[in-house]
């Protein structure tokens, strides 16, 4: 099987209509991404010549630029099953963002901005271990999908250069203030639109045939009382939910899922209004049947999940030394977690004896964590683990690692965090509208050319 992957360097191998350059900004320090793609960076066929269809400042943007990225677009489009927007649109927005991308290289290059050899390098590192591959198999993928490696890190330079220079024209004139936090929240917690809620509820469904009759209907109606009264008493619902409910949701706990109060029906919205988080409904007879509803979240659509879901790990870390090579830190990891699994060895005692950073005392255990405190290498392959589960060896910027996934809870944020889960909320608001601003002034003051298409 071939693997055809194409790197996502954001503005710079995917040209997205109608999104600012900035809301796809490359985060340089957690690392960049691959994804997988049947596109090709290079045509199949032989291009036609080539010609110019606008100058920026003198520098030309040619046609077989904008094709190239146009193709790109069109392919992921595609691959996402999103709507494919009118081909000449298209063109002409990614045209514009070429445009707009050449006016910033531009002005990164006048003010003395420069990337050099090393963060490049290190980008290209970091793009690999993401995906679990070496450099050197990075660039066979690479050339797999027809892209040749030199042009990789130069547009990789290209969107790091770019990244710095918004990082320093554009972030420092945001500031969000308390008084906005303040007021921001005074004016969440005015708005009783039922737009404005979110809820997400579970239900038990005792279904009820058309053709039902009354006593029948009495049965059905009495099996929903019974699981409410159970479910009233503390029992755990996800189990009652397996044994009473008919719906398709059963396979789900029975959640419907978090959305918008005005999506609900209205009678399952009026038999939950008043309930606490966790509290029982009576039961509610619609047209399908007996349901009992349990409210599991409500939350305001304008404000930041106020809980988050943190996670206690452990690890063995192995750190790659001229001793001691990727491969054979790896090979000694795949060793303990076969003897880890075949119950011949203890997790603690093996990071005690083994593991080389701070958590080896505690028997590699890091503690809790929110989302985001680990680099997004190791946070990936941590997400995925069922608690119990042991990983396979991953390689990040420190090392070779073991992880094991403890356990997960979910934790109510303090309100110092809930202010500045909002305040980071209405700083990124912010920093989309400053950033198309200061596009549009950097735009407005180049000279640009637009060439129509050679006769």
């Amino acid at each position: 099987m071939t693997h055809r992957l194409v790197a996502l360097i954001v503005a710079s191998l995917s040209v997205l209509v109608g999104t600012p350059s900035l809301a796809q900004g490359l985060r340089p320090s957690p690392g960049l991404s691959l994804a997988p793609s049947v596109a090709r960076t290079q045509p199949d066929v032989p291009q036609a010549a080539d010609y110019i269809v606008a100058v920026v400042n003198s520098e030309p943007v040619t046609n077989n630029e904008v094709q190239r990225e146009l193709r790109r677009l069109v392919q992921q489009l595609t691959q996402q099953g999103r709507p494919m927007p009118d081909r000449k649109d298209m063109a002409r927005q990614v045209l514009e963002n070429l445009i707009n991308q050449r006016v910033q290289l531009q002005s990164a290059s006048e003010t003395g901005l420069r990337i050099d050899d090393a963060a490049v390098e290190m980008a290209v590192q970091n793009i690999a271990r993401q995906n679990q591959m070496d450099v050197p198999t990075l660039q066979r993928r690479l050339a797999d999908d027809g892209i040749v490696f030199s042009q990789f890190r130069t547009q990789l330079r290209e969107q790091l250069v770019l990244t710095r220079l918004r990082e320093r024209d554009v972030e420092p004139r945001v500031r969000v203030s308390d008084f906005e936090v303040d007021q921001y929240l005074r004016d969440q917690q005015n708005n009783t639109d039922p737009a404005n809620t979110e809820i997400n509820l579970a239900q038990i469904l005792v279904s009820v045939p058309d053709s039902a009759t009354a006593e029948q209907i009495g049965v059905f109606q009495a099996k929903a009382q019974k699981a409410m009264e159970r479910a009233r008493a503390g029992e755990n619902f996800a189990a009652l939910v397996r044994e009473y409910s008919d719906a398709p949701d059963r396979v789900n706990e029975g959640q419907l899922g978090l959305r918008v109060a005005d999506r609900y029906p209205p009678l399952f919205l009026e038999a939950t209004q008043s309930l606490q988080i966790g509290a029982v409904s009576g039961v509610v007879r619609s047209g399908a049947g007996f349901h009992v509803l349990k409210v599991l979240e409500r939350r305001n659509a304008g404000l930041p999940p106020m809980t988050v879901t943190q996670a206690r790990a452990r690890h063995i870390l192995l750190r790659v030394t001229p001793q001691l090579s990727e491969r054979a830190a790896s090979d000694k990891l795949t060793e303990f977690k076969r003897r880890l699994v075949a119950g011949q060895a203890d997790f603690a005692a093996l990071a005690r004896e083994n593991s080389q950073d701070g958590s080896a005392a505690q028997g590699g255990d890091l503690g809790w964590a929110n989302p985001g405190m680990y680099v997004p290498e190791f946070e990936d392959v941590m997400n995925r683990l069922a608690p119990g589960q042991i990983s396979d060896p991953l390689v990040s910027r420190f090392g070779v690692h073991l992880i094991q996934l403890m356990e997960r809870r979910d934790a109510p944020l303090s309100l110092r965090e809930q202010r500045e889960a909002v305040r980071s909320m209405l700083r990124e608001k912010k920093l989309d509208e400053t950033y198309m601003n200061w596009a549009q002034d950097l735009r407005g003051r180049a000279y640009v050319e637009m060439r129509e298409p050679p006769q």
